[in-house]
């Protein structure tokens, strides 16, 4: 896909995987929106993308995917500046050693690998839809194999792991991916879900990890092959590993799983509306 005149947005782009996700869209001559939570770390990505690609069509936005009502603003704001939108990375992440909060009350890693981006989606889908053909890319992880939807307990407030928490926020994710791929079938939107890999990020993996972890740049590149390569012009619904589709875990295809989880998901974000 050419990129010139194409608009990308990219959640969490000012480290690791997001930060080398935007720059090789801005490498490739697209308007880049980078969406931060961090005013002066957001901004010095951006000039450093700036400086090293000599495009300088990328844009900051400010928005902390831990706040609905934040995300709610970032919405808005897309709107209102933004005539077109070709290609959504929900690409941010975290990792918590212990159980903590949003401000809306939801598990950390819950509301914003899952919540945040579901919201987010769904309120830029029909901008998605008038510049079709569009993306939508959902960073996974192969860590939602450690995972399960806890029905009795989405939040973690009886037991609580944090890895059990991450790969249930992370099977989620790709709840959502299979679930919007056949809603939105048809609509000229694409919507795919990847593994970056164990990538050397900020997210929280311990340090003794470090040796064994890819270059940011590395786990970069499914999130820019389902971004702008032709060869899935127009596949959606999938998952992929190092840019090749992969199946993820048997409980992530539970379609009845998936139908819960977006009604829950509705209603979890109305009451925070």
């Amino acid at each position: 896909m050419d990129m010139k005149n194409k608009t990308c947005l990219v959640t969490g782009a000012n480290s690791g995987i997001g930060l080398e996700t935007a720059r090789g869209l801005a490498a490739k001559g697209a308007q880049v929106i980078m969406v931060c939570r961090d005013q002066h770390k957001g901004e010095a990505a951006r000039q450093d993308i700036i400086a090293t690609t000599g495009n300088d069509k990328v844009d900051l936005l400010i928005a902390d995917l831990a706040s609905l009502s934040s995300v709610r603003q970032l919405i808005a704001t897309v709107k209102s500046n933004y005539d077109c939108l070709h290609v959504l990375i929900n690409n941010a992440g975290l990792m918590t050693k212990q159980r903590e909060v949003s401000d809306d009350g939801f598990e950390l890693q819950f509301a914003v690998h899952h919540l945040a981006t579901f919201v987010l989606t769904q309120a830029l889908l029909d901008r998605l839809r008038s510049s079709a053909p569009a993306r939508i890319i959902n960073v996974t992880s192969m860590l939602h194999k450690c995972g399960r939807l806890n029905f009795d307990d989405l939040q973690g407030e009886k037991k609580f792991s944090s890895l059990g928490a991450y790969g249930q926020s992370k099977l989620a994710m790709l709840h959502y991916t299979y679930n919007l791929a056949e809603k939105i079938q048809g609509s000229g939107v694409t919507v795919n879900a990847l593994h970056p890999g164990a990538v050397a990020t900020n997210i929280g993996f311990p340090s003794w990890m470090g040796i064994f972890l890819a270059s940011p740049e590395k786990g970069a590149r499914t999130s820019l092959y389902l971004a702008m390569s032709p060869e899935v012009e127009g596949t959606s619904g999938k998952y992929f590993v190092n840019c090749k589709p992969a199946k993820s875990s048997k409980a992530s295809y539970h379609r009845e799983d998936g139908r819960r989880l977006w009604e829950i998901t509705e209603k979890l974000a109305a009451q925070s509306a």
